[in-house]
């Protein structure tokens, strides 16, 4: 076997081989050997059609399945000789096969580019301050006092007030017409929290139990049914019941009913130290995001085509499932509207995860034992899990390496911080891909510190979310 290896450009290889004559022949005589066995031919006896007959009936197919199996066989050795590693599929492309000639082929595929050195000291970098005052923890109280909140019926009645929940029945015309699978009975929204459209939130104000109306309204160009974004349409309401929140006082009985505390005082210590751990993962999250931009902008480096897409589809189906939590539901046209900018991260996240492997493996950055043992027991007081329990999950080979890429990720950041020139403050606001709904939350989910770059080959690197 000969193999000559042709480098298409940073990120692309093709090998061509040739198998010799006597290499071919062989497989072409094995292959009839065994289909002279198996084959049933008409006027033969099992086993006894002669060659030329088997030649006649069944030459391409024994041509297709000697130029197959005689790549299944020369590849993977080919790629073990040349030392080189695919991070996609090979296509093949065969030449003309003659069982009595050497056949050639060639294998195109991507690897990754080869990284000479990377530029990553001295990075400019801005921290967020992480202080968490009395207002902040002032704020939260509140929305724990509103979470446990009970629902009453006003005393003396009134009309329904930004806050109240009213539950109505209603039906919708669209375009004039009624479109009777779009009505719903016994909904109940909450007047000023944006659940509903405008129209419908700005008319429920005001009115009582019982009253009836009509409002007007034009549905959102993201409505899930393409015929029915930006259409004309009357909503025909009736309420059917009017609740208040009575919020509970803020006292010693409410931190007994949220949790583990004994008096106000504790709560409040634990909503502080949350607040401030919160804000401290998120100011190391924006100084990982970063590192990331300017590794990526410092170090110009061709990435492989799939591992951006493969990047593009895990940040797409994060957007899917961020959306589907606010209670939307995006549709393609959503997605192909920001696919271009998606791209655009996704191969800047995959540019950094080579870069920083790179880096790791010219300090020396490795992950031991001690290192992985620490990084369970923070997955498990991240996820309220004992540890054990999640030293058993991760027991499995494929996340055991995601978690080694991770730690390993961890570290490397941590080395780029160390050498950058930090000021404290807020970076440069970016633009952030986005699903358009009614109410928007940007494209990715940080992980432990930071948007991680792509799932790397070598380093084992792969973005938590």
């Amino acid at each position: 076997m000969q193999v000559q290896v042709a480098r298409i450009s940073p990120v692309v290889m093709e090998l061509a081989v040739e198998v010799g004559a006597p290499e071919v022949q062989a497989e072409v005589e094995k292959a009839y050997s065994t289909l002279q066995r198996k084959a049933h031919v008409k006027g033969f006896r099992p086993g006894k059609a002669p060659r030329q007959v088997l030649v006649r009936l069944y030459g391409p197919q024994v041509a297709s399945d000697v130029m197959n199996s005689l790549v299944q066989v020369t590849l993977p050795k080919a790629l073990t000789d040349q030392k080189v590693t695919p991070i996609n599929q090979p296509q093949v492309e065969a030449g003309k096969f003659d069982q009595g000639a050497a056949f050639t082929y060639k294998a195109r595929f991507e690897v990754q580019p080869e990284i000479e050195s990377v530029d990553y000291e001295g990075l400019d970098l801005a921290r967020p301050p992480v202080v968490a005052d009395e207002k902040m923890v002032d704020e939260q109280l509140e929305l724990l006092r509103k979470q446990h909140a009970r629902l009453e019926t006003p005393d003396p009645a009134r009309p329904a007030q930004k806050g109240d929940v009213v539950t109505i029945d209603f039906t919708l015309d669209v375009a004039g017409a009624p479109m009777k699978e779009a009505g719903s009975e016994a909904v109940q929204l909450e007047i000023g929290s944006g659940q509903v459209l405008p129209e419908l939130d700005a008319a429920l104000t005001g009115k009582s139990i019982d009253d009836a109306f009509d409002v007007d309204a034009k549905l959102p160009d993201t409505n899930p049914r393409e015929e029915l974004r930006g259409k004309s349409s009357t909503f025909h309401v009736k309420i059917k019941d009017v609740k208040q929140r009575v919020l509970p006082a803020l006292d010693d009985e409410l931190a007994k009913d949220i949790g583990n505390f004994q008096t106000l005082v504790e709560l409040r210590a634990d909503v502080h130290t949350r607040l401030q751990k919160m804000m401290k993962d998120q100011s190391d999250t924006s100084v990982a995001e970063q590192i990331v931009d300017k590794l990526s902008e410092k170090n110009p480096i061709d990435v492989p085509p799939s591992l951006v897409e493969q990047q593009c589809r895990m940040m797409e189906m994060e957007l899917l499932q961020n959306a589907r939590r606010m209670g939307q539901r995006p549709t393609q046209d959503d997605f192909q509207k920001v696919h271009g900018q998606v791209h655009a991260e996704s191969e800047k996240k995959v540019r950094a995860g080579l870069l920083m492997a790179a880096i790791a493996r010219k300090l020396g950055i490795t992950v031991d034992d001690k290192d992985i043992q620490k990084g369970l027991e923070e997955l498990a007081v991240e996820t309220g899990k004992n540890v054990a329990k999640v030293r058993a999950e991760y027991n499995d080979p494929q996340r055991r390496q995601i978690l080694i890429g991770m730690i390993l990720e961890d570290k490397v950041l941590d080395v780029i911080e160390g050498k950058a020139t930090i000021r404290e403050g807020h970076p440069e606001p970016k633009a952030t891909a986005e699903v358009k709904t009614d109410s928007q939350e940007p494209a990715s989910k940080a992980k432990k510190k930071g948007k991680g770059p792509a799932k790397d080959s070598e380093s084992g690197s792969e973005e938590r979310r």
